[in-house]
C-alpha cells in the first residue's frame, strides 16, 4: 500500500497497449462478452479520463483557494469514471448516470453553519452508480448526511477535531509485523464490553479479521490481507501511514472513503460557485472553525483522492 508515488504511479496506464491489456483482464474476470473488442474501444477513453483528472488536480494545486473545490471535484469525477470503465464496458449507457447523483440546498439559510449543511443522495447519477458498481452498495437514495459527519470520516482530520472539538475521531492501530493492536479505550467510545465489541468486529469483518489473544491495553488481531488500504470500518491515514479506527459508531463507517471525498467536494464546489458571498468572506475573514477544516480537507483530498483511485485500480492489476 506504500508504493504510491502520486501521479507517477499511474504511468503504467498511460499507454494504449497497457490499458487495453488491463481492461481486457478486467472484462474477462467479469465474463464480459466481446472482452477484447471492448478493451480496444475503451482503452483511449480510459486514458483520457485519467489524463483529464490529472490535469484538474494539477491545476488545483496552483489555483487560488476560491476555485480549488471545483477543480478537485471534477478531477475526482474523471478519475471515478476511469474506475467505472474497468467494470462497465458500456459506460455511460444513458444520460441518467451522468448527473452528480447528489443534491444540496442551493441557497443557504441565514446564520449558515457549514458543519450543519447537508447533502442528499439521489436515486440516479454518478454517486449511486459508483456506489453500486465499485463498492456493491445499493439503496443509498434519500440518505441525508451533514458536513460534520462527513469530515469526521476523514482520518487525517482526527487531530484537527481533537484540537478544536476536544475529541479524536480516529484511534491509531499499532502494528507489529502482521499483528495489529487496537487500544482498549475504544470500548469506552463504543460503550461496549470487550466481548460485545469483538462480536461486533466479527459480524462486520467475518471473512477478514482474525482475533488474537488480547492483553490489558490492546485488542489484538490480524487481517487476512494487508494489500488493500480500506478494511471498513478501518481506514488508512495517508499522513501517518497507519491504519486508523473510528471512535464513533456510525453508518458512515462502512462508506468507502472515496464516497466521502466525493460528497464533501460536491458540496464545496457548489458553495464556491453559488454562495459567493459566504465563500469569499470565509476565505478572507476566517471567522470560525469552518476555514481550517475546509482548508485542511482540500489539502488532504488533493493527495488522497488520486491515492484511493490508484488503490482501486491496483487491486485489479494483482
Amino acid at each position: 500500500m506504500l508504493d504510491f508515488k502520486n501521479w507517477d504511479s499511474f504511468l503504467y496506464f498511460f499507454s494504449a497497449s497497457s490499458s487495453q491489456s488491463f481492461l481486457k483482464k478486467c472484462y474477462k474476470l467479469r465474463s464480459t462478452d466481446l472482452a477484447e473488442q471492448k478493451s480496444y474501444e475503451n482503452c483511449y477513453p480510459f486514458i483520457y479520463y485519467l489524463e483529464h483528472g490529472q490535469i484538474y488536480y494539477n491545476q488545483a494545486k496552483n489555483a487560488p483557494l476560491i476555485i480549488q473545490p471545483i477543480l478537485l471535484f471534477y478531477g475526482l469525477v474523471h478519475l471515478i469514471k476511469a474506475c467505472i470503465l474497468t467494470i462497465d464496458p458500456n459506460y455511460p449507457e444513458s444520460t441518467t448516470v451522468l448527473a452528480h447523483g447528489v443534491s444540496t440546498r442551493k441557497r443557504k439559510k441565514q446564520q449558515y453553519h457549514f458543519f450543519l449543511d447537508e447533502v442528499k443522495i439521489q436515486k440516479s447519477g454518478l454517486l449511486p452508480y459508483m456506489g453500486e458498481k465499485m463498492f456493491h452498495m445499493k439503496h443509498l437514495e434519500g440518505e441525508k448526511i451533514t458536513m460534520q459527519e462527513l469530515l469526521s470520516q476523514i482520518p487525517e482530520l482526527s487531530l484537527m477535531f481533537s484540537q478544536t472539538k476536544g475529541k479524536n475521531t480516529f484511534l491509531q492501530i499499532k502494528r507489529n509485523d502482521d499483528l495489529l493492536s487496537l487500544p482498549k479505550i475504544i470500548l469506552d467510545h463504543y460503550h461496549m464490553t470487550e466481548s460485545r465489541f469483538t462480536d461486533f468486529l466479527k459480524t462486520d469483518m467475518a471473512d477478514l479479521i482474525i482475533l488474537q489473544e488480547s492483553n490489558d491495553q490492546f485488542i489484538n488481531f490480524s487481517l487476512n490481507t494487508l494489500d488493500n488500504v480500506e478494511f471498513l470500518p478501518f481506514k488508512y491515514n495517508l499522513e501517518n501511514l497507519e491504519i486508523n479506527f473510528p471512535t464513533t459508531k456510525s453508518v458512515l463507517n462502512n462508506y468507502p472513503e472515496l464516497l466521502i471525498h466525493y460528497l464533501l467536494l460536491y458540496n464545496l464546489s457548489m458553495i464556491s460557485r453559488y454562495e459567493t458571498e459566504w465563500w469569499s468572506e470565509l476565505i478572507k475573514m476566517m471567522p470560525n472553525q469552518d476555514y481550517p477544516f475546509i482548508q485542511s480537507f482540500l489539502n488532504i483530498t488533493s493527495k488522497k483522492g488520486p491515492f484511493l483511485i490508484y488503490q482501486f485500480l491496483k487491486g485489479k492489476l494483482s
